[in-house]
């Protein structure tokens, strides 16, 4: 009797244990199943990752061959010789800029003024059907996204060719209403030039714009020679919010730093930040003071015509998107 109740309870122990055994083989499947489907989607996610780096890669170095080629007629068109050349850069006071596909003319309106003087007109008559001519070529007119007119002015309010006490945001504002008028004047007399490189008017207005940036983009001026001026320290001070002591003593480091030579912009920037380290969570603020301190007044008066390729518009919203989240490796 005895016998057989020992031998009931280690049937009964061995059936336990083999229904647990069953059950972690279950869970064990399940947990391989969960893992491969894991694996899966990791490596779904990875060749996803991989496939739309390699597309910002060829975006990137289409822009770069479109950039290049356009650069290059741009060049071509404008100071292919001497005579070009003189004409461009002298009579017009052109500047190409071929990393940007900018092409800038410096001081072509009167002072306070946004009205098309007659020299300026005779210019954009010469210039534009030319440079259309260039963009419509079979090689680039559909991989333009956009032909942008800017009007740039400098930090100061100027009224009837002097200058008025008006500094600061006030300064700003006003400036900021007088490139915009600018550029929307230059884009309405360009668009009734009559010419036969201009025939496709519908394309040029779908991409023709005008964009009045006031002082925001300053042409800086990286000689040794920088002013140093109380006045400008108080225009500076007030617009910034910074103290005029500070502003001093960053001026003074900017003409140390550019007495022997000539100190690229950022690297200014970045020396001034670790110096003056409360600045390291306000460096927008630090580069607009810096801007201000080294402004060229005379080049910053101008207006553009910039080029905007569909392949540099994706590769500038992706650059946005990765500082955004602090990675920017897929694009080096």
């Amino acid at each position: 009797m005895i016998d057989k109740l020992f031998n009931t309870k280690e049937l009964e122990t061995e059936e336990h244990w083999v229904s647990i055994s069953d059950l972690m083989a279950g869970l064990m499947v399940i947990f391989l199943f969960i893992s491969i489907s894991y694996m899966l989607d990791v490596k779904r996610e990875t060749d996803d990752v991989n496939r739309r780096t390699e597309e910002i890669r060829k975006s990137k170095d289409e822009y770069n061959a479109v950039r290049a080629n356009l650069a290059a007629d741009l060049r071509k068109e404008f100071e292919g010789s001497p005579e070009q050349k003189i004409q461009f850069r002298t009579k017009w006071k052109g500047y190409l800029d071929i990393k940007a596909l900018s092409i800038r003319f410096n001081q072509p309106f009167a002072i306070g003024k946004s009205d098309l003087p007659s020299a300026f007109k005779d210019l954009l008559d010469s210039f534009f059907p030319r440079y259309i001519a260039i963009l419509t070529k079979d090689e680039y007119r559909e991989k333009i996204e956009e032909i942008r007119i800017e009007g740039h002015t400098s930090s100061e309010w100027n009224e009837n060719e002097r200058y008025v006490e008006i500094k600061g945001n006030e300064a700003y504002v006003k400036n900021m209403v007088l490139s915009q008028n600018r550029a929307r004047d230059v884009l309405h007399y360009v668009l009734q030039i009559e010419h036969h490189a201009i025939e496709d008017k519908v394309w040029i207005q779908n991409k023709l714009t005008a964009n009045g940036l006031s002082s925001s983009q300053l042409i800086l001026n990286l000689s040794p020679d920088l002013l140093y001026s109380a006045d400008l320290h108080r225009t500076v001070g007030e617009e910034t919010g910074i103290p005029l002591q500070k502003i001093n003593r960053v001026h003074q480091r900017i003409r140390n730093w550019t007495r022997d030579k000539k100190v690229p912009h950022d690297i200014i920037i970045t020396n001034l930040i670790s110096e003056f380290t409360e600045f390291k969570q306000k460096r927008a603020l630090l580069k607009r003071a810096v801007d201000l301190l080294m402004e060229d007044k005379e080049a910053s008066r101008r207006v553009e015509f910039q080029i905007i390729t569909k392949s540099q518009k994706l590769i500038d919203e992706i650059e946005h998107l990765l500082k955004k989240f602090g990675n920017t490796e897929v694009i080096n």
